[in-house]
């Protein structure tokens, strides 16, 4: 009898420390969401409000008339359709080079010990302290008709003439892909560092190559790290600006380029807002399907740590 009256006391303390348990997680969570609320409240400000008046913007047109012209034009003009193909080539293009670039870079980084690869990692940072503005004209110095390359490839004789690197394609490509190949390199680093190298050595010991086990291995392993660098390049290179200016000279028009030109040359805002959404519109769907490709939670947890 005594001993069932201890196990219902023991079984009612039990409930009861659950309940005080549970009441007190709940209130920590209140208190944790009463202390995130005006950072929450401040980030959706920032970014809704803007949109929405965007948004707004681009729904009157050039007498004020509320209506869709905006965005037919879009689609009526072949000036437009040429901007966003470009625009496309161009982000396709530079993402193809940097990951070219950057991934033997980032697997170089990744074999050496941790103090000698922190000094590297250094030079690979080392832009982000330059402006892009500063890096840009750079480029256009060592890349015009009396610049240093061509100085150096008719000095070899292997080219007759200088070649035309700047207000070019080219150009744009090269200089984009210089900006942008650290946001490569670094989550690649990251996620390179993570993989477990007792697994190439268990690879090799069960009779694969090093190149059966880098590509079987490894690759597939810093696959999340390469996906959220794609990721970043080819959505900033969407709405990349100072670098196609100076370097396509005109030429080569891309999507933030005509948005600009449509605001300080016809002061229409309506159509710049409509080009607004619409590239956002863009990246928010590429930012989709990476998502479904690679899964959302490779790009951020493995990708970006």
């Amino acid at each position: 009898m005594r001993a069932t009256q201890l196990d219902t006391a023991a079984t009612l303390r039990d409930g009861l420390n659950e309940r005080a348990l549970v009441t007190d997680r709940r209130r920590e969570q209140m208190l944790l969401f009463g202390l995130c609320t005006p950072a929450v409240l401040l980030i959706l400000i920032i970014i809704f409000v803007p949109i929405g008046w965007l948004s707004w913007l681009s729904l009157f047109d050039d007498a004020g008339r509320l209506g869709w012209d905006n965005y037919a034009r879009l689609v009526e003009q072949p000036s437009y359709i040429k901007t966003f193909k470009t625009t496309f080539q161009v982000s396709l293009v530079v993402t193809i080079v940097d990951v070219l670039l950057g991934y033997p870079l980032a697997y170089m980084l990744s074999q050496m010990p941790r103090r000698a690869a922190g000094i590297c990692m250094i030079f690979v940072i080392l832009p982000f302290w330059t402006s892009v503005l500063v890096r840009t004209y750079a480029w256009l110095v060592i890349l015009q008709r009396t610049g240093l390359v061509n100085e150096w490839l008719t000095g070899l004789g292997l080219v007759a003439e200088p070649v035309q690197l700047v207000h070019s394609f080219l150009g744009v490509v090269i200089g984009m892909s210089h900006v942008l190949l650290p946001f490569l390199v670094l989550p690649l680093y990251a996620s390179m560092r993570a993989i477990d190298r007792d697994l190439l050595r268990a690879a090799m010991n069960l009779g694969a190559s090093p190149t059966a086990a880098f590509w079987r291995v490894f690759f597939p392993l810093s696959l999340p790290g390469l996906a959220a660098g794609v990721v970043l390049i080819f959505v900033l290179c969407l709405g990349f600006f100072v670098t196609p200016t100076l370097m396509g000279g005109g030429r080569v028009i891309m999507w933030a380029m005509r948005m600009e030109s449509t605001v300080s040359l016809y002061a229409n805002w309506g159509a710049a807002s409509a080009l607004g959404v619409v590239l956002l519109v863009v990246t928010m769907g590429c930012l989709w399907i990476f998502s479904r490709l690679f899964g959302a939670e490779n790009l951020v947890a493995k990708g970006l740590r």
